[in-house]
C-alpha cells in the first residue's frame, strides 16, 4: 500500500503545472514518500511537517469516512510517521488532501 501511494504521488505531481491548486495540496505528501526528509522536517517543526501532521490527524478522526486509509495509517506508523494536531492547516485543504490520498489508495493514479 505504501509503494502504491509513493508511485501514485509521483505520477500525480507530473500531471500539473507549478501554480495549480491540486498540486499545492499534494506538496505536503512529499514527506510521506521520504522518511529521512520527514524526520528532518519533524526535528525543525516546519510548517510542512505540521500541516502533514494535521492531515494525518484529520484522517484518523474521520476514519469512518475513509476506511481504506486505516491500513495506510498503520504503514505510516511503522515508519514512525504519526498523526499530531497542530491546527495550522485549513479544513478545506484537509478534506481535499484526504480525498486525494484515498484516490491514490484506490489506484486512481497508479500506472
Amino acid at each position: 500500500m505504501y509503494r502504491i501511494f509513493c508511485e501514485s504521488y509521483k505520477n500525480y505531481i507530473n500531471l500539473f503545472d507549478k501554480d495549480n491548486y491540486r498540486l499545492r495540496i499534494a506538496n505536503d505528501f512529499e514527506l510521506l514518500t521520504d522518511v529521512g526528509k520527514y524526520e528532518k522536517e519533524k526535528s525543525k517543526q516546519s510548517q510542512q511537517y505540521k500541516r502533514l501532521s494535521d492531515l494525518l490527524n484529520y484522517i484518523k478522526e474521520n476514519i469512518k469516512r475513509f476506511p481504506r486509509l486505516k491500513a495506510f495509517l498503520w504503514t505510516l506508523q511503522s515508519r514512525n510517521i504519526e498523526a499530531k494536531k497542530f491546527n495550522v492547516a485549513n479544513e478545506e485543504d484537509l478534506e481535499e488532501q484526504a480525498k486525494l490520498i484515498n484516490s491514490f489508495i484506490k489506484l486512481a493514479y497508479w500506472y
